[in-house]
């Protein structure tokens, strides 16, 4: 089926004269306003004062006091949850050994929480190196690796290591 074309001229489109704003009219100010913004706030960053990152002696003696504190806590919660007597059930070490467990986590990441960043350098590295190795300790633990097996010893003779490495620098 044909339609018959229209001869003659082409009748015009009325145009909407609601005299409304067209996005096209407010589109380019919008970016032009978020760029001079952008160029702002990037002049205000390189332009500020960069913070003094060497601490003060008596910020530096305030997060050591703070590790050493975090430090001697989680040793107590480690010594006491590792070496406690339940007697022979097994329920009762499966229980002393899931506290152990949670005592190494928890007090890994409780003590990288309050290493404080004017701790001194090598004790805040001692401090991080005991946390992580008590964390890898414990996790696998759960995974069911035995302290017997050589990388478990391995891990547990290096988390002492820097255990006395922040024992000594907390005296």
């Amino acid at each position: 089926m044909s339609y018959p074309i229209p001869e003659g001229p082409i009748p015009e489109v009325a145009q909407p004269t609601g005299g409304g704003v067209k996005p096209s009219d407010w589109i380019a100010p919008l970016g032009l306003a978020l760029a001079v913004v952008a160029v702002a706030l990037a002049a205000w960053s390189l332009l500020r004062p960069a913070p003094d990152p060497a601490s003060s002696a008596e910020q530096q003696a305030s997060a050591k006091t703070g590790t050493c504190k975090a430090f001697a806590m989680v040793s107590k919660a480690v010594i006491l949850q590792t070496h406690a007597d339940l007697g022979p059930d097994p329920v009762a070490r499966e229980t002393v050994a899931a506290n152990a467990r949670l005592a190494m986590f928890g007090g890994g990441s409780y003590l990288l929480a309050h290493i404080d960043p004017a701790t001194p350098d090598d004790l805040a590295a001692a401090a991080k190196s005991f946390a992580n190795g008590l964390q890898d300790i414990a996790m696998y633990a759960l995974a069911g690796v035995p302290n017997i097996e050589a990388t478990q010893a391995a891990r547990l003779r290096d988390a002492e290591s820097a255990s006395n490495r922040v024992a000594q620098q907390c005296k």
